[in-house]
């Protein structure tokens, strides 16, 4: 039965949410249950592009993208795949109409796997766009429930959510991307040589987007404003552990936030979420 089918491929996106990302999936049962399959379906694609970009070195990762994409048009085409994780997103797709969102995010992972450094913000703030912000759309029109008019409301702050987590990562993944990935994604910034004035305006920069983040988050629905604002608190907590981190550290290690930690910021977002008091 196709109905068994869609929910053991439902099955395959959450176990690889949950594999490969504990925080997000703690962002995620904090969400209404409505909605968390579809992002678990979401995370699921999204991850799969990502690991073949990021570690299948050992494989020809350009002939695996590209099967990839042409499986995901295949998909599209018949509302079906025997990839589980194509045919649980296939569907979200075609739900939401997200078709041309999807279209940049794969072409900021086939950046990856050519592009080494990015010389000026306009590259960058593309590359961004594709990895991180049409992401957080996705989410998003899940969240809104493809109200359109909630969408464009909210699509601002939704891309800023995106970019401030995926300059966060760029900074925690800082050692990983620039030894293992041979990748710079912030322009005109010497790794070999990051001082603390480059690491403060990149901070400050990311600091920026989650001000604007946050105008948006208290926005969203109630199905969804938890859960998000516990992602975003956790990213702020991220960050801020960054920030006291010494440079030359943070290129030696990858930055975490403990597991005790993280409970810690879900019960306080908790708090601060039923007292209406979200900073």
């Amino acid at each position: 039965m196709k109905s068994l089918f869609d929910k053991s491929s439902l099955e395959c996106c959450k176990t690889i949410t949950k594999l490969y990302s504990t925080s997000f999936s703690l962002a995620i049962q904090l969400l209404a249950p409505k909605i968390r399959k579809d992002i678990y379906t979401i995370y699921g694609f999204v991850r799969c592009a990502d690991e073949i970009v990021d570690t299948f070195d050992d494989f020809d990762q350009e002939l695996l993208l590209t099967e990839f994409e042409l499986e995901y048009h295949k998909a599209l085409e018949r509302k079906i795949s025997l990839n589980p994780v194509l045919n649980a997103f296939q569907e979200v797709v075609h739900r939401f109409e997200m078709q041309d969102l999807v279209v940049p995010f794969l072409k900021s992972m086939r950046m990856d796997l050519h592009k080494k450094n990015y010389l000026t913000k306009a590259e960058y703030e593309a590359y961004i766009y594709g990895s991180a912000d049409v992401v957080g759309l996705m989410c998003l029109m899940v969240f809104v429930d493809g109200d359109k008019q909630k969408y464009n409301e909210l699509k601002d702050s939704a891309m800023r959510l995106g970019s401030a987590f995926q300059k966060v990562n760029f900074l925690r993944d800082l050692q990983h991307d620039y030894e293992s990935l041979g990748r710079v994604y912030f322009p005109g910034v010497d790794l070999k040589n990051l001082s603390q004035a480059e690491k403060h305006k990149i901070i400050l920069e990311i600091e920026d987007d989650f001000n604007a983040a946050l105008l948006g988050i208290k926005k969203l629905p109630k199905e969804a404003k938890f859960g998000v604002y516990t992602a975003y608190k956790y990213y702020k907590s991220l960050l801020e552990k960054i920030k006291q981190t010494q440079p030359e550290e943070i290129l030696s290690k990858r930055i975490r936030v403990h597991d005790w930690k993280k409970l810690f910021i879900i019960g306080k977002s908790y708090v601060k979420y039923q007292l209406n008091y979200m900073l």
